[in-house]
């Protein structure tokens, strides 16, 4: 028997489940891809947004702050810069001019010297009252020891103005006790005594206003107490000077301010000066009655020259007191 073959169908099952399989994965691609609007989430409230935002806000503060305080910083160091740069150039002229004019004016400056000594002196004469010239009458004492800085001890009552600021008490306190004991010495016998510190504060309150009894147990007691004395004090002996002038000044009295310090930290020389000449009348033959004499202690010239100022403007101060109030002025060469 013969077997005939039939030809292969030209489409088969195969080819259909091929063709189906793609298009269903076609469908299934699209209906994975297909794009949707986003719709954005809601915000989330933050509690601490508010505490955020103001610490924010003073972080930014405090910012600007630290800026304007660190330009204002370097806007006064350049200003003190420029200060201490027109004072070395200020100096610096004066010491040139001082050296051109050594040489040619050694001569004239002496006689100047000389003159002004002289006329120190003769302005620092007064006359003894009858008491004073009794008392050194029976008082046998060598001539020299009759003077301080050529001046002579011819007061009836004697009145110490101390400064008694970290400078001196720290550096100068010993020179200071040898220096009033000395004073004290000279004087042997006076009507009474007083011990002010340079802001016008007494050492014994319990005499303010007043005049303490000359005798060997209160001078005594003055050197005691003063040797640990370490009152308030803002380096200026104006307030001192004046308010002695103004409580102790009488037409009838002959006295005798002893200034001790090393500094003037206030404004004005001139307006002290004028202030004490107007408080300071002088007398029937144009003296004045209340002598100002000053010793000088160096302690701010062992500091570097830009700190030195206040104690130039005290020798200035006190060369102008003691001058046109019938004294003294005594720049000491050391403080020790």
């Amino acid at each position: 028997m013969k077997l005939t073959r039939r030809e292969p169908p030209e489409i088969g099952i195969s080819f259909l489940d091929t063709i189906t399989c793609g298009i269903g994965a076609i469908i299934l691609l699209m209906t994975v891809t297909t794009t949707r609007p986003h719709t954005p989430e809601a915000p989330v409230d933050d509690p601490r947004a508010a505490q955020i935002s103001e610490l924010q806000r003073e972080l930014f503060a405090v910012r600007a702050a630290a800026e304007a305080a660190t330009a204002d910083a370097q806007a006064r160091l350049a200003t003190q810069k420029l200060s201490d740069e027109e004072l070395k150039r200020i100096k610096a002229q004066i010491a040139a001019l001082l050296g051109s004019q050594a040489n040619d004016a050694r001569a004239d400056q002496d006689a100047a010297m000389n003159a002004a000594i002289y006329g120190q002196l003769k302005t620092a004469q007064q006359r003894l009252t009858a008491e004073m010239e009794q008392l050194y009458a029976q008082k046998n004492r060598p001539k020299a020891r009759d003077l301080i800085g050529g001046i002579p001890v011819d007061s009836e009552y004697i009145c110490f103005i101390i400064d008694t600021s970290g400078s001196m008490f720290n550096y100068a306190w010993p020179k200071v006790l040898e220096q009033i004991v000395e004073t004290l010495t000279v004087y042997p016998r006076v009507k009474g005594l007083q011990v002010m510190n340079d802001e016008g504060s007494y050492m014994f309150p319990e005499y303010a206003g007043d005049w303490i009894p000359d005798t060997p147990a209160r001078r005594r007691a003055v050197i005691e107490r003063l040797s640990t004395w370490n009152a308030f004090s803002n380096s200026s002996p104006s307030e001192g000077i004046e308010a002695a002038i103004e409580q102790f000044y009488r037409p009838d009295r002959k006295i005798s301010l002893y200034v001790y310090g090393d500094e003037f930290t206030g404004k004005s020389i001139s307006d002290v000066a004028n202030f004490v000449r107007r408080l300071n009348r002088p007398d029937r033959s144009g003296v004045p009655r209340v002598r100002i004499h000053a010793i000088g202690f160096p302690t701010q010239f062992a500091n570097p020259p830009s700190m030195q100022m206040t104690g130039i403007r005290f020798s200035a101060l006190m060369r102008e007191l003691t001058r046109q109030n019938g004294g003294s002025f005594v720049g000491l060469n050391s403080f020790r």
